[in-house]
């Protein structure tokens, strides 16, 4: 005689939910097109997302920390360029070097009386601008306008020296200052950076004048 689902002891009837509760569950969590599992999916997409952003927010927030020291050394690095541009100009910048010669053999009170400036050699970075000057004055007046030369903003090499007694200057067109005890030559090179400026320097004589003391 079949016994109805009312007539089973208790314990029987309540698995038999538990069971049917267990199979519904299952049906919704893992069946396809399930809305559980369409709202599981946007939470997970939405909690990678504000994950994302978190991350660009601290990123942007350590940046904005950062701002005013790399702003500081973006500064300090542009004034190290200009300093080495002093040091190192783009350009040849000829009359400004000539004018350092001039000014720098006034000062120490010697003569220039020649200054021929030589081919341009061009280097793996950068290119050298040679110039020979014929200078005279006393001994330690020379020494005292090298002296001066190493110490110019701009870079300045001296090279190849020659000098003699004054008395290999006679002769020659210009007069010779009192207290004037040596006269020769030597080369000093300066440099530069400009790729486009390679072209030779081709030596054309630029005479000191006056030919008096500059």
């Amino acid at each position: 005689m079949a016994t109805s689902f009312k007539e089973l002891p208790l314990p029987v009837q309540a698995g038999a939910y538990l069971a049917l509760a267990l199979v519904i569950f299952v049906a919704v969590e893992f069946m396809p097109g399930s809305p559980i599992n369409a709202v599981r999916r946007d939470r997970d997409q939405a909690t990678a997302q504000a994950e994302g952003l978190k991350k660009e927010v601290q990123a942007l927030e350590t940046f904005d920390r950062q701002q005013p020291q790399l702003k500081a050394d973006l500064e300090a690095t542009e004034r190290e360029l200009d300093a080495l541009k002093t040091i190192v100009p783009e350009d040849k910048e000829v009359d400004e070097f000539m004018r350092l010669l001039y000014d720098t053999s006034k000062a120490s009170n010697v003569s220039i009386r020649r200054l021929t400036s030589k081919a341009v050699t061009p280097r793996d970075f950068y290119y050298e601008l040679p110039f020979e000057l014929e200078v005279d004055g006393s001994y330690y007046q020379v020494l005292e306008f090298f002296a001066r030369l190493s110490h110019l903003s701009r870079i300045i090499n001296v090279g190849d020296i020659e000098f003699s007694n004054i008395e290999d200057a006679k002769g020659k067109k210009y007069p010779v200052a009192a207290g004037t005890s040596v006269t020769g030559t030597f080369m000093a090179t300066t440099f530069f950076t400009a790729g486009g400026a390679a072209a030779p320097a081709n030596a054309s004589a630029k005479q000191a004048t006056p030919p008096g003391k500059h």
